[in-house]
């Protein structure tokens, strides 16, 4: 039986809580962790009518990219709509989960999908986040490494981009004496021992550790294991907002907001002036990204991507970027599919659906 909590754990182990900003409220918002799941609707927000369409289907789980509830609730009647919506999922036993900014900050996350229907190459976070990363330093028996290096790294140490099994390995002396309430793995109570022992080294991010440190003390033959942690300043190359990338040959500007426009389904794109030049660089940010226009330009991108900009925000882009304002939820509208295919080979025998209404709130004419 797979219920919310076995979906939430999927999810959570590939875009962990953790990732998302300050401001958010990212995760289960509705619903019970042991409810079985009778099927999965993915949509970029809970509306009234997508609780509707998973009631018909016989779904009681929806997973959205915008939370249902963002800031605390005083109240919770029919008279507004998050109400309504709140109302009718409790009474329908409907569960609801989103995943919102930790879906934003990773390079395989909402960017990089949006990179995929560009066809981007050569991607890199547009701007990167720091604080993420920590070193792990473990003192180890030279004739154990291999069982401690294949624990640790099972746990999810030495990943470094698109590598894995990263590790760095120095010899050593190890100096140590047991007491008598000791139980040594090598010598006698107050005998003083040197044993070879191998310095193992491995580059980890903060919601894996606990999970290594657990497979480290596990695998390690020592009673007392040494070991040190460390926090890097370091930025993590696939945490944080937006993606630059590039396309595969160099387009005209015209050509290519027109494949922008069919790509993503756009009424109308809101650009500044175009520069007449070929262009290559591509940035992308989903959502409201007026806020890495600095970084794009920085980074030498020839366009930006994103949504949400102000009138005077155009301003910004001063000759250097074309800025394409796509829309907010024509940016995002991609999220449902990303999510569906993380979850679908995972739980092959659970019904699910890409719902196929817009929860777009803004009309064009």
């Amino acid at each position: 039986m797979t219920t919310v909590k076995n979906i939430i754990h999927e999810l959570e182990s590939t875009f962990p809580l953790e990732w998302q900003e300050s401001y958010d409220n990212s995760g289960l918002q509705l619903g019970s962790l042991s409810a079985p799941v009778t099927g999965i609707l993915y949509a970029l927000e809970c509306t009234e009518e997508i609780v509707q369409e998973a009631i018909e289907k016989d779904i009681n789980l929806i997973v959205v990219h915008h939370p249902l509830i963002f800031k605390g609730l005083k109240r919770i009647t029919t008279d507004s709509t998050i109400g309504r919506i709140v109302s009718l999922c409790v009474q329908k036993q409907i569960s609801v989960y989103a995943a919102h900014t930790n879906l934003d900050n990773h390079i395989e996350g909402v960017n990089g999908k949006i990179a995929d229907k560009l066809g981007l190459t050569q991607r890199k976070v547009l701007s990167e986040k720091t604080g993420n990363l920590y070193k792990l330093s473990i003192f180890c028996p030279s004739d154990s490494v291999d069982q401690v290096h294949h624990a640790v790294c099972e746990a999810g140490a030495g990943s470094i981009g698109n590598y894995y099994n990263c590790g760095f390995f120095s010899e050593g002396i190890g100096h140590f004496t047991a007491n008598e309430k000791a139980n040594p793995t090598v010598g006698k109570a107050h005998v003083p021992i040197a044993s070879k022992e191998t310095k193992m080294e491995y580059l980890s991010e903060s919601h894996r550790l606990s999970e290594i440190l657990s497979a480290m003390k596990s695998s390690h033959p020592y009673e007392e294991v040494a070991f040190d942690v460390l926090r890097l300043e370091n930025n993590n190359q696939a945490l944080g907002s937006g993606i630059i990338g590039r396309l595969p040959e160099a387009m005209n500007e015209n050509a290519f907001l027109e494949q922008v426009k069919s790509t993503f389904g756009c009424s109308v794109i809101r650009h500044t002036a175009l520069r007449n030049i070929p262009i290559q660089n591509i940035a992308v940010c989903g959502g409201a990204g007026s806020f890495l226009l600095q970084d794009a330009i920085r980074k030498g991108a020839d366009v930006f991507i994103s949504g949400d900009f102000k009138y005077h925000e155009f301003f910004e882009a001063e000759g250097k970027i074309v800025i394409a304002d796509i829309g907010h939820y024509e940016s995002e509208q991609f999220t449902s599919e990303l999510l569906c295919e993380l979850l679908r080979p995972k739980f092959p025998e659970i019904k699910m659906s890409i719902s196929k209404l817009s929860t777009n709130p803004i009309r064009y004419v």
